[in-house]
């Protein structure tokens, strides 16, 4: 899977409570520190509102904009009235201007993906992925899962592959 201009995609998956945010946040660091443009997709679950309520673009959106494109000087974002979800692969084919695209969430789609385990959660026992999707594991024990593993604070490592 691709962006629309060729960027690769990587998915941060794992447990809920397993540090998927906090690992991205220092991939993302050590990315951009190697001089990488880097996107991010964050999937969620939980239904409501997306921008704050209350606020001017918040408030064209409950009007019955089909889209509100909200810009400030540093930043630009963009809320679309969807008819249904979209799928991973639509959401991708959106995205470009970037060289990598890490993806938090859509832990069912089938992609690359470094997979964050922590001792303690309670499924840590098991993968969420894939086994054939994972291009590696970070983790905080010892775990011979056929892929290198690393640890929860190695995002050069990770960012090496």
């Amino acid at each position: 899977m691709k962006t629309a201009d060729g960027a690769a995609v990587v998915g941060i998956a794992g447990w809920s409570g397993a540090g998927k945010t906090t690992f991205l946040e220092k991939l993302v660091h050590e990315l951009k520190g190697r001089g990488y443009r880097v996107g991010t997709v964050k999937h969620t679950t939980h239904e409501g509102a997306l921008d704050v309520p209350g606020s001017d673009s918040y408030r064209h959106f409950e009007a019955g904009s089909d889209m509100v494109t909200l810009v400030g000087s540093r930043q630009l974002a963009i809320f679309e009235r969807l008819e249904e979800g979209l799928g991973l692969e639509q959401v991708v084919a959106r995205v470009s201007g970037v060289d990598i695209l890490l993806v938090e969430g859509y832990k069912r789609a089938r992609f690359p993906k470094v997979e964050v385990s922590r001792w303690g959660v309670p499924e840590w026992s098991r993968l969420v992925s894939h086994p054939e999707d994972l291009l590696a594991v970070v983790t905080d024990r010892p775990w011979s899962v056929g892929v290198p593993c690393y640890e929860l604070d190695d995002a050069a490592g990770v960012a090496d592959l």
